[in-house]
C-alpha cells in the first residue's frame, strides 16, 4: 500500500514531523513493504515555518521580540526571495506562558509586530503572517504600535497593553509605516472578531479567560473595531464581520484593516510540500491533530486533509490526542474513521505523558486494520 501521513503538530507534545514519524514507524512494524510518505504540516500555526523551510529553504533569520508578557524571546523569519514567512505565535503564542500565567486581558501582539517590522526594513515586498496558537485577545492592537500607531483612551493617555483595556481605547494616531509591502494573512480560522462565534467566546477559554473575562474581551473587541474602522486608512467596513478576523485573538482584524489579502493556512502549506500530487498516487491518507473537536469543522488542517481525500475518494483516517467530533460529523467532511490516544491509553494524563509511545500503537492498529 501506498500511505501518505500528514499530520499537523499534538500542540504542547509533539511536532508535526515527531507526530508523522511515530506513525510511521508503528505502521512498518506491521507492514514494513508498504510504501509510507512523511509530510508533516501546518495551517498557519506552530510549524508552518518548518514545513515551509522544508520545502522552499530560504534563509531563517533570528529575530529578538517580546512575549505575550512583554519578555524577550527569539522568534524567526524565513526569508524566500523577497517573501517573509512569519509565525505569529513565535512571538505571542500560548506555548510561550506557563499555564498560570495566561491572561488575555493583558497578553500582547507587540512581538507580532516588531517581526513584521523586521521583514518590512529587510526590503522584502510580502510577508505572510501564519495565524494561530495566540494567547493573545487584543485585536492587534499591540502588534499595530511597531508598525506607526498608538492606541490612546480619551484623555490622550496612551493605553496599556492587552485586549482588557480596549473599552477605552478612543482613538489610534499614527500610520502604517509598510513601506508598500502586501501583507497575507494566512488562516484556517473562519470565525468573526466578536459576539457568539468570535475570538473571545470561542478562543478565549482556552487563553486563561473566565466567563467574566470574556463578556469584557468581547466588549472590548467591538469598540476597537470601530476604531479600526475610522481611524485606519483604508479599513475595509464591517472588519469585525470578515471570515477570519477573530483569528489568533483578533489579529486577522488588525491585519485586514492593514489591508491585507487572507488566504487558507492550509492551503498555502499543502500546496507548496505537494500534498495534492502525494494524495493522487495514494490509496489511504492518515492526518491527525491535538484535538479533533467542533474547531476541527471550521476550516482547520483536517479538514482541509479530509476535503482533498474525499475528492479523490481516499479513505482519511484522523489520528488525534482526542476526539470529540460525532460519527456523522466525520463522515460529512470525509473522515472515514478516527482514533485517539486518550481512547488508548484510557486516560487525558497518559495519553499527554506518552504520545510518541501511543501513536505509534495507533499507527501499527491502523495498519493491522488497513494493510493489504
Amino acid at each position: 500500500m501506498r500511505i501518505v501521513i500528514c499530520p499537523d503538530k499534538f500542540a504542547g507534545t509533539l511536532s508535526a514531523p515527531e507526530v508523522a514519524e511515530a506513525l510511521a514507524t508503528g505502521w512498518l512494524s506491521v507492514s514494513p513493504d508498504d510504501t509510507i510518505t512523511r509530510l508533516p504540516l501546518a495551517d498557519g500555526g506552530p510549524g508552518m515555518l518548518d514545513a515551509l523551510e522544508a520545502a522552499l529553504g530560504g534563509r531563517r533569520v533570528p529575530v529578538t521580540v517580546t512575549d505575550p508578557l512583554g519578555r524577550s524571546v527569539e522568534a524567526h523569519c524565513l526569508y524566500v526571495g523577497d517573501t517573509a514567512y512569519i509565525e505569529s505565535s513565535q512571538a505571542c503564542g500560548l506555548h510561550l506562558l506557563a499555564e498560570t500565567e495566561r491572561d488575555p486581558l493583558r497578553a500582547t501582539s507587540f512581538g507580532l509586530g516588531t517581526l513584521i517590522t523586521h521583514a518590512v526594513e529587510n526590503g522584502m515586498r510580502t510577508v505572510v503572517i501564519g495565524l494561530g496558537g495566540s494567547a493573545t485577545n487584543d485585536a492587534g492592537a499591540g502588534m499595530l504600535i511597531p508598525l506607526g500607531y498608538t492606541p490612546l483612551d480619551g484623555s490622550g493617555r496612551t493605553l496599556p497593553y492587552g485586549g482588557g483595556v480596549l473599552a477605552d481605547c478612543d482613538r489610534l494616531v499614527g500610520s502604517a509605516r509598510l513601506r508598500g509591502v502586501t501583507l497575507v494573512a494566512a488562516t484556517d480560522v473562519d470565525n468573526p472578531l466578536c459576539g457568539i462565534t468570535g475570538a473571545s467566546a470561542v478562543f478565549g477559554p482556552q487563553k486563561g479567560a473566565s466567563d467574566n473575562d470574556v463578556q469584557i474581551l468581547d466588549h472590548a473587541l467591538v469598540r476597537f473595531s470601530q476604531v479600526l474602522e475610522r481611524d485606519v486608512v483604508g479599513c475595509p467596513p464591517g472588519v469585525a464581520d470578515l471570515p477570519g478576523a477573530g483569528a489568533a485573538g483578533g489579529l486577522g482584524a488588525a491585519l485586514y484593516a492593514l489591508g491585507a489579502q487572507r488566504t487558507s493556512g492550509t492551503e498555502l502549506i499543502t500546496t507548496t510540500v505537494g500534498l495534492t500530487d502525494a494524495l493522487d498516487d495514494a490509496d489511504l491518507v492518515i492526518t491527525g491533530e491535538g484535538s479533533f473537536d467542533h474547531q476541527s469543522l471550521r476550516g482547520k488542517l483536517v479538514s482541509g486533509v479530509a476535503e482533498a481525500s474525499l475528492e479523490r475518494g481516499l479513505p482519511c483516517t484522523v489520528a488525534a490526542g482526542r476526539v470529540t467530533v460525532g460519527r456523522r460529523e466525520m463522515l460529512a467532511m470525509g473522515v472515514t474513521r478516527a482514533v485517539s490516544l486518550a481512547e488508548h491509553f484510557g486516560s487525558i494524563d497518559e495519553a499527554m505523558a506518552k504520545p510518541a509511545e501511543g501513536l505509534r500503537a495507533l499507527g501499527a492498529r491502523l495498519a493491522r486494520q488497513w494493510s493489504r
